[in-house]
């Protein structure tokens, strides 16, 4: 994806990647009390990421809100 699209690109480093079924979504992430506060994200197009962790959240195609993009 370019530089300065609308879909965030996570910071280099180890990413994980997860598969949800759903275009909004909490992190917190994981790990019990060592994660990070819990933050609310949204799926707009395909995928997202969360600025604390850098996981990368990806929509499911076969979700059942996949073809809906909150507009």
């Amino acid at each position: 994806m370019p530089f300065g699209a609308s879909t965030p690109t996570p910071q280099l480093g180890e990413i994980e990647t997860l598969v949800v079924g759903s275009r909004v979504l909490a992190c917190d992430g994981g790990d019990g009390p060592l994660g990070h506060p819990r933050v609310w994200l949204r799926i707009v197009e395909s995928q997202t990421f969360c600025p604390y962790c850098s996981r990368v959240y990806v929509l499911d195609q076969n979700a059942a809100d996949a073809g809906d993009t909150g507009h």
